[in-house]
């Protein structure tokens, strides 16, 4: 095939370039090359989505599969539809759980309410920065998508993706908190579950999904599991002579403990949120996508923190004195 990954520099549309290569395809990836290079065995196209021109370079190329991960910009998505689903035969929109209107329902499908649609921005073309927004965007988004490409559209909606390249600390600040051993905070949430996705279990799945032309619209989550039989297997794997310390979540909403990213927080601890880490993973898995076991993410995910260094300063977690103040209250 001839594929088009919209990026292909970092993350998961590497990712997705670096599977497409293995597998023998015709990979070209439209990026300004600012955030890295393509894998080998790909070829970078320089386009900015920040220029309404950007598309030029590809004006009247055909492609087997166009591969979208925009992030927050409807601008974005509408000029890359523009200039390239008319020559495309299959579209894969990356968009995200965070498409759904309530969170505390557990075991919700694609047929849950979504949020309503932000059609416009401050600035269209940026990225917006305010959180609040993403959901919205994606949902219009996928709006765009499915209007333009009808059956030949295919959406994931990720939940928490981890391992390679991952730098958000929703996932990772666990093994490389536990690979550095004594006494570590951990939220005591006997009642909520948890779910990820590696990343290249993601990629593989978007790869197969461009060759079978599969469309639709699905939850790319893995299973659930109790967050702590999670919390308790990523120790037992990347822990080092460690000590869980459970702390009640009034104790931590108290010491003004944020939940899931941020500062001051502890990933995967989502309290009146426990439906967005508990959606139905059988039609993904049904439609194709496999998982590697816990163990195996784990390892993955602290191979990432190490090399991206674990004393550097983190989007999510604990610092080593906020834990100490916390363990101070157990």
């Amino acid at each position: 095939m001839r594929v088009l990954v919209l990026g292909g520099t970092k993350f998961l549309s590497k990712a997705v370039a670096t599977e497409l290569v293995r597998r023998g395809h015709d990979v070209l990836c439209a990026a300004r090359g600012a955030s890295g290079e393509v894998p080998a065995g790909a070829k970078l196209i320089r386009v900015d989505r920040n220029d309404p021109e950007g598309f030029a370079p590809l004006a009247g190329e055909h492609f087997d599969s166009v591969i979208d991960v925009a992030t927050m910009s409807l601008t974005w998505v509408n000029e890359a539809l523009e200039a390239l689903a008319a020559n495309a035969g299959h579209w894969t929109f990356v968009s995200s759980i965070s498409v759904y209107a309530d969170h505390g329902p557990l075991g919700q499908d694609t047929s849950a309410k979504t949020l309503e649609p932000l059609l416009e921005t401050t600035d269209a073309r940026t990225p917006a920065d305010n959180p609040a927004a993403y959901g919205r965007i994606k949902v219009a988004s996928e709006n765009r998508v499915l209007e333009a490409l009808g059956e030949r559209a295919f959406i994931p909606r990720p939940g928490l993706i981890t391992g390679h390249e991952d730098w958000s600390d929703r996932f990772g600040y666990w093994p490389a908190r536990f690979y550095q051993g004594g006494r570590a905070v951990v939220p005591d949430s006997p009642e909520q579950p948890a779910q990820y996705v590696d990343v290249l279990d993601l990629a593989n799945w978007l790869v197969d999904a461009s060759e079978q032309r599969l469309g639709g619209v699905f939850d790319a989550i893995g299973p659930i599991t109790p967050l702590p039989e999670m919390i308790a297997e990523i120790a037992e794997v990347a822990g080092q002579d460690i000590e869980l310390v459970p702390l009640a979540e009034a104790k931590l909403a108290e010491a003004g403990v944020n939940p899931w990213a941020g500062a001051r927080s502890l990933p995967l601890w989502v309290p009146g949120n426990h439906g967005m880490l508990a959606h139905d993973p059988k039609p993904a898995a049904d439609a194709g996508l496999r998982h590697r076991s816990l163990g195996d993410a784990t390892r993955a995910a602290l191979e990432n923190e190490l090399s991206l260094g674990l004393e550097r300063e983190r989007r999510s977690g604990l610092t080593h004195e906020e834990e100490a103040e916390l363990l101070l209250l157990s």
